[in-house]
């Protein structure tokens, strides 16, 4: 169901969206143009090594919960973009009308799935700049020139168990190895959280910067209070041809590049990290076939190499067929092997048994689209959630796939790297 009127109610009013798109000088970092609204929820952002889209401020938003909550969310977009009053100067992907998303991981978890339409969007490509008001009055809305900010460090920072300490977590990891061993399943991904408190409010554009400073190579992510880091792209569809980077398999860095790329080495042979990729990428393969006319699937994997870890990666790619949005094509790949595990039903009841949380939008798609229903759509991975009611409280997230070959202690030590980002962005200094 929708949080506020839709569309057609809108329409009753007179209130169609209106959207104006003009060039931009510019104007320095996107993530710095963030202005300080107080509240983690107003601002949105997806930028990857100083490029991308940042928003603020709401003109429309849209949440819907259960089964359908893909559907909806995609009926009330379309809706939307078809009354929609454009002045586009750039014509690019991101300008026009633009709604940044996040979706909940499972069905019945009330996070739900939320669009958002910010107010001003800025945004940065191949040298291009440009910025994009909506209103939804009768009229044009006037250019904003952004400016930039400094956001303060958060104080009073502290860590500590969320569902499940460490040490209860391994046991669940154990029990996870022991149903794949008894052939209920092959493999499953197993979510741990961790709950933060600081002296005061979290100002999500310090985390934010603090990202895109340290993992320049993952898409630095917010909507709607979801923050963070993901190197994983579930899909990215522009003018017909569809994308998506897999990633599975982790081995943790050491800092020291020669040891590191003997540990690549060794991640690209392993046959307990091959397995988990494998299934991951088949899931994905198999959830596009239906919308492309072809699917290209490399052989075998490259090792991705992040400031903290080392991922087995594969990008599969495909041409659109049936005319898909983004988000369409995001709800079919959700959720893919790599979040989930497989067979997607027995894993999916293993994670409610043993995880004992809501993932809320942990491991969810979020990302963005356009009026022509391209976009960027990720999984929200290595990020945070902020406290509707308390911005100086966020629970953080880590996710490890499970396969028969897993060692309980050494997934412990997986989750706690993939923790790291997020540990490193609350700390000031």
């Amino acid at each position: 169901m929708s949080t506020l009127p839709t569309p057609a109610a809108a329409a009753r009013q007179g209130t169609p969206l209106v959207a104006r798109t003009v060039a931009l000088t510019d104007p320095g970092s996107l993530l710095t143009l963030l202005p300080d609204l107080g509240d983690p929820r107003e601002i949105a952002s997806w930028v990857r090594r100083g490029e991308g889209l940042v928003g603020w401020g709401r003109a429309l938003e849209f949440t819907a919960h259960g089964t359908d909550r893909f559907e909806l969310a995609e009926q009330w977009w379309r809706e939307v973009v078809a009354r929609a009053v454009v002045r586009d100067d750039v014509g690019l992907p991101g300008t026009g009308p633009v709604t940044f998303g996040s979706v909940a991981y499972a069905a019945s978890s009330p996070s739900g799935a939320t669009l958002v339409v910010p107010e001003v969007v800025v945004g940065a490509r191949d040298g291009v700049w440009w910025v994009t008001t909506i209103g939804s009055s009768d009229e044009l809305p006037s250019p904003v020139l952004p400016q930039q900010s400094a956001p303060p460090g958060p104080t009073g920072v502290a860590f500590a168990d969320g569902s499940l300490s460490s040490a209860q977590w391994a046991v669940a990891v154990q029990e996870a190895v022991s149903r794949i061993t008894d052939g209920a399943l092959d493999k499953v991904v197993l979510a741990r959280d961790l709950r933060v408190t600081a002296s005061g409010p979290i100002d999500a554009r310090w985390v934010l910067q603090r990202l895109a400073d340290r993992y320049d190579t993952t898409w630095v992510f917010a909507v709607d209070g979801l923050v963070g880091a993901t190197p994983e792209m579930l899909v990215r569809l522009e003018k017909g041809l569809v994308t998506s980077r897999v990633l599975a398999g982790t081995i943790r860095r050491t800092g020291d590049d020669e040891h590191d790329l003997a540990l690549a080495g060794s991640l690209a042979r392993s046959s307990k990290d091959l397995e988990e990729h494998e299934y991951a990428v088949r899931s994905v393969a198999d959830a596009l076939r239906p919308h492309c006319s072809s699917v290209n699937v490399p052989e075998s994997p490259f090792v991705l190499h992040l400031s903290n870890v080392m991922h087995l990666a594969t990008d599969v790619a495909g041409v659109l067929k049936d005319g898909a949005t983004s988000l369409t094509l995001a709800a079919s790949l959700h959720p893919s092997a790599a979040v989930c595990g497989t067979p997607a039903d027995a894993a999916d009841a293993v994670i409610s048994e043993l995880e004992h949380m809501d993932r809320g939008r942990y491991a969810g798609p979020v990302g963005w689209m356009d009026a022509s229903g391209d976009g960027e759509w990720g999984i929200a991975l290595r990020c945070g959630a902020f406290d509707p009611d308390d911005a100086a409280s966020m629970r953080l997230f880590a996710g490890c796939g499970i396969v028969a070959g897993s060692d309980p202690d050494s997934e412990v030590a997986e989750s706690d790297a993939k923790l790291v980002p997020m540990r490193d962005a609350l700390t000031a200094g």
